[in-house]
């Protein structure tokens, strides 16, 4: 790979830290720009190299979250443990399903979140008194951990960003709140989607590692801004990131 590459992944794997640790998505940026630098290798080592950037960056942000607001850890610490085990699935999965056959279906999710965001001004800025019945906490426990974790290690552009709207939208948490407990699921479905790929071989370790100093970088200051500046900002970043991921997946119909 020319260094003109390797700086092009750095920079972009810092830019994907900080989108992550606001409102995920930062898969978005990172995995196309590892499809481009690596063309002659199969696309699963793309996907392996990610997660080794997107683990450090997202336990990053989690550790900032934890640090500085409050987690319902009975909620988080059983669903990231689930998430590990369907995100492994999912990574063995990869090489056998087609990324081509998420993309309709996460297109269609991500128009649809865009046009409840935009129709519901308050939806994850003012909250009422979050609705935390055992039944809601085991549906987002199940969504998260499960459905979301094992799409993460199949494909995972955007997993962060549905995360975060599964909380908000199941347990009325506002966008920091999700935030916050979505990187500690992202942790989980990087930790098993890694794990599957690195005993496979497809896991370019000193890129990834480089990557993942920059990603930590970007997480930081990510986390940090979301902290300070609220729920309204995030609000305005979930919705250019969803466009930015409608688009991104639009053109690839045209």
């Amino acid at each position: 790979m020319e260094w003109h590459y390797i700086v092009l992944l750095l920079l972009v794997a810092a830019a994907a830290g900080w989108v992550d640790a606001v409102v995920g998505g930062g898969g978005l940026l990172l995995v196309p720009a590892l499809l481009l630098g690596l063309p002659n290798l199969p696309p699963v080592t793309a996907l392996g190299t990610n997660k080794v950037a997107s683990i450090c960056g997202t336990t990053t942000a989690a550790i900032t979250y934890a640090r500085r607001t409050k987690i319902d850890w009975r909620l988080a610490g059983p669903a990231a443990a689930l998430a590990v085990v369907f995100a492994a699935t999912g990574a063995l999965a990869a090489s056998h399903i087609p990324a081509a056959y998420f993309r309709p279906a996460v297109l269609v999710l991500l128009l649809l979140v865009l046009a409840f965001i935009v129709a519901r001004p308050s939806f994850g800025v003012v909250v009422s008194e979050p609705s935390r019945t055992w039944r809601r906490r085991i549906a987002a426990l199940l969504l998260a951990g499960t459905v979301i974790a094992f799409y993460d290690g199949v494909f995972g552009p955007g997993t962060g960003t549905f995360l975060i709207i599964t909380f908000t939208a199941v347990l009325g948490l506002d966008f920091v709140a999700s935030s916050a407990t979505a990187k500690i699921l992202n942790a989980g479905t990087n930790l098993g989607a890694l794990l599957v790929f690195a005993a496979g071989g497809h896991v370019l370790w000193k890129l990834g590692l480089a990557m993942a100093v920059c990603n930590i970088i970007g997480a930081r200051f990510g986390a940090r801004t979301a902290l300070k500046r609220g729920a309204g900002f995030v609000r305005v970043v979930l919705v250019v990131v969803v466009v930015a991921m409608v688009a991104r997946l639009g053109t690839q119909y045209v």
